[in-house]
Order: structure tokens, then sequence, then C-alpha cells
């Protein structure tokens, strides 16, 4: 058994900033791709950004220069710091993990809600 805990999601005003932090524990023999998504009401989940074992990074066109993601590999967490957030960041954010015990499987966490409003 896996379970992703999130933590970090809030109400912020436009321009702030929060981090996200989503950790593994259970049955973990090793975790490849770390990665966050998010889904706003009536659209579809979409890749925010995403991480590899070996800390490569890729991220969504609508982030890129105000998210950063990274993972701490030891803890099997990993984080988004949102900077410089907009209203049309709001939305559910979800962290997602591939991991391997004796087989992979993708595993997701809870969600958190992040809120950009004034």
């Amino acid at each position: 058994q896996v379970q992703l805990v999130e933590s970090g999601g809030g109400l912020v005003q436009p321009g702030g900033s929060l981090r996200l932090s989503c950790a593994a524990s259970g049955s973990i023999f090793r975790i490849n791709a770390m990665g966050w998504y998010r889904q706003a009401p009536g659209k579809q989940r979409e890749l925010v950004a995403a991480i590899t074992r070996d800390g490569s990074t890729n991220y969504a066109d609508s982030v890129k220069g105000r998210f950063s993601i990274s993972r701490d590999s030891a803890k099997n967490t990993v984080y988004l710091q949102m900077n410089s957030l907009k209203p049309e960041d709001t939305a559910v954010y979800y962290c997602k993990m591939s991991i391997i015990y004796g087989t992979r499987y993708d595993y997701w966490g809870q969600g958190t809600q992040v809120t950009v409003s004034s």
C-alpha cells in the first residue's frame, strides 16, 4: 500500500506565492517520475510540471518562469514552488508518482485547492 499526502494549498492574492508538498509512504522500492497536475472547474486535468529521477524537469508553457518543481528522493517527497500566482492558476492540484515495488504503478494524491484571488 502506498499513500501520497499533499499539503500547502490555500488562498493567496495575485502575485503571491505558495509551496506545495507531496510525500509518499508505504511499500516503496524506488520512485521514478514525480509530477504535479491541476484541474480547474469545467476543465480537463493538465500537467503542470514533472521531474525525473535524475532531476530533469519539464513545465507547462503557462507556468514556465513562475513555478519550480523539485524532489527529495530520500524523503520520497516532491515540491512545487509557485511564484507570481495568477487567478488562472486557481485549481485543485494533484501530485502523481511512478512507484516501483515489484511492479510499476502510478499513484495520485488526494488533491489540494489553490485559489488565487484578491
